[in-house]
């Protein structure tokens, strides 16, 4: 008799240590610091470091990539997407949001939606079109809200893991690439080598010109140029990508904030400097203005609601959504705490 083999469940990354979440701490502050730097100032061994850091990417835990300037991706301001769905059809919905390549977020919820996403208008689309008729007659939405972002005063880039000493993050910031050279009015403006840089930067932002130069076929001295012009010029900005919940931080919540007139500056100001806020918008629309943040559990969002919020002027109404699970995030896909690709196509001429 034949004997049937056992089913084995999907292998899981195995858990982020200390040693772990320092390093995605110290990669937050400086994306692309030396191995051995990162070593000295964590003081671990730099094989240790290395070893770990191989582990992370390999993992699928962490990557760290190139933020494009917006103006050189988009053609206008986000929008943020709410979404009601007829009963058991909001995952059949989501996936379907998968497929739109400005869908930059997308996020599962519980709360007055099913489903919260942020939508960039890349250069070439049609955004009435999207808007009008192709998201509303994806089979499964019942009803549809649009807000255009007004003012983004908080972006995902600026949270950071509360580890480092002053001292650490002192010397991680002399490993940040300055921003000195003037902003690139478009990808029109760029050569066709520049462009590529630029995709490779966006899809590792660690690379060195020699590897560019490699993967691209072009000499390590054209490669070279390039990156400093991309890096010095604001058009790639490194960032590191990593789930907050691997970090220890599985609750995302979406906070809508309706103020009277004149609060909403400083509540904007106050906010953004929550640790806990990924992004913090102006937008238009019954709510003033849209906190989206991360908290390690229910008792840490209760305290945050009732102490922060609580305290802020002008307050005239909340609404709380709270995510089930995280699709997309920064146009890479999802998968639990595992990232995936970025979505190709977000550099258009």
């Amino acid at each position: 008799m034949t004997a049937v083999p056992t089913l084995q469940p999907p292998s899981r990354p195995a858990a982020m240590d200390e040693t772990d979440l320092d390093i995605v701490a110290a990669l937050q502050h400086a994306p692309r610091v030396p191995a051995n730097a990162l070593a000295e100032i964590l003081d671990e061994p730099t094989s240790t470091i290395t070893r770990r850091l191989n582990r992370l990417q390999r993992e699928r835990l962490v990557r760290v990539i190139g933020r494009f300037a917006w103006p050189l991706v988009t053609s206008g301001n986000p929008r943020q997407l709410w979404f009601r769905c007829t009963p058991g059809r909001a995952p059949d919905v989501a996936e379907a949001l998968k497929a739109i390549p400005e869908i930059q977020f997308l996020l599962l919820t519980t709360g007055s939606a099913d489903i919260y996403a942020d939508l960039f208008p890349l250069h070439g689309t049609d955004i009435d079109e999207l808007l009008t008729r192709t998201i509303p007659s994806i089979p499964g939405v019942a009803s549809t809200e649009s807000q255009l972002v007004l003012e983004s005063q908080r972006v995902g880039q600026s949270w950071r893991l509360q580890r480092l000493s002053d001292e650490q993050q002192a010397a991680l910031q002399t490993y940040v690439i300055p921003v000195n050279r003037p902003p690139i009015g478009g990808l029109e403006d760029l050569s066709d080598v520049e462009v590529r840089i630029m995709a490779e930067l966006g899809a590792n932002a660690r690379i060195s010109a020699a590897e560019a130069a490699r993967q691209l076929g072009i000499s390590s001295s054209s490669a070279y140029r390039g990156m400093q012009l991309l890096l010095g010029s604001g058009a790639v900005s490194p960032r590191v990508e990593v789930e907050p919940a691997a970090a220890g931080f599985p609750l995302n919540a979406i906070i809508s904030l309706q103020l009277k007139p004149r609060s909403i500056a400083g509540v904007l100001e106050e906010l953004s400097g929550q640790k806990s806020a990924r992004m913090v918008s102006m937008v238009t629309g019954k709510a003033s203005v849209i906190y989206n943040g991360v908290f390690s559990g229910p008792a840490e969002l209760a305290h945050f609601i009732t102490e922060e919020i609580g305290a802020l002027p002008g307050v005239q109404s909340m609404d709380t959504c709270v995510g089930l699970s995280v699709l997309r995030r920064y146009w890479m896909d999802r998968d639990g705490v595992l990232i995936g690709n970025q979505v190709e196509g977000l550099l258009r001429r």
